[in-house]
């Protein structure tokens, strides 16, 4: 009985491993987004960006199917399945900036997007953050103002995009308009999805202290 109740603990932990490893690829995705609109001509960057979604996908059905065989988990079940696909919802759009930028042949980078890019890892650096805490919340408050600070980076890349997308349509170029609004308009769901995984952890944490 002793060990069986001692694998329930070390699967507990591997949940919280898995779910930690899956933010950090959330981070370094973002990087490879900043790297990728600071050299365009580098073709390989999409290339890696698609990879790390890859990863993070696999990773994201680790934590479905420790999940699904684990009878006591750390936090909620539900929970739990929430903020893997939250941070898994936050690569996909990254990895659809990427795809985007080479779909529509992007050659000199537009106008807010290294400004956005960088919000990015801002706000992927906050979820990595709060993530790395749910093991143990000693500071509730730290947790909760984390979760502000997300809210904070959303709305100053949801400021950039207004601005981009009001430069953007005083151009004459319908395809340009087109292609560019579809790029802007995936990077600021990125962002927002960061501000999903921060409403649940912020409910967690709520729930657990």
């Amino acid at each position: 009985m002793g060990q069986w109740l001692s694998w329930i603990k070390s699967n507990e932990k591997e949940l919280l491993t898995i779910l930690d490893n899956l933010a950090k690829k959330a981070v370094e995705t973002s990087e490879a987004v900043v790297v990728l609109f600071s050299d365009l001509t580098n073709v390989e960057q999409s290339k890696k960006i698609h990879q790390l979604e890859t990863e993070a996908d696999i990773l994201t059905r680790d934590i479905f199917s420790e999940l699904n065989k684990t009878f006591i988990t750390p936090l909620d079940r539900e929970d739990m399945q929430r903020i893997a696909s939250k941070i898994d919802d936050v690569i996909d759009f990254m990895d659809g900036i990427a795809a985007r930028v080479y779909s529509y042949q992007i050659k000199i980078t537009p106008p807010y997007c290294v400004e956005i890019a960088d919000e990015l890892v801002k706000a992927t650096k906050e979820v990595e953050y709060m993530i790395s805490k749910l093991q143990k919340i000693k500071n509730p408050k730290d947790m909760i103002q984390h979760c502000r600070n997300t809210g904070d980076i959303e709305h100053r890349v949801d400021d950039l995009y207004r601005e981009a997308i009001k430069d953007l349509f005083e151009s004459d170029d319908a395809i340009k308009i087109i292609k560019l609004k579809d790029i802007y308009e995936t990077m600021e769901t990125a962002s927002d999805r960061c501000v999903d995984v921060a409403d649940v952890i912020e409910d967690i944490v709520l729930k657990y202290t």
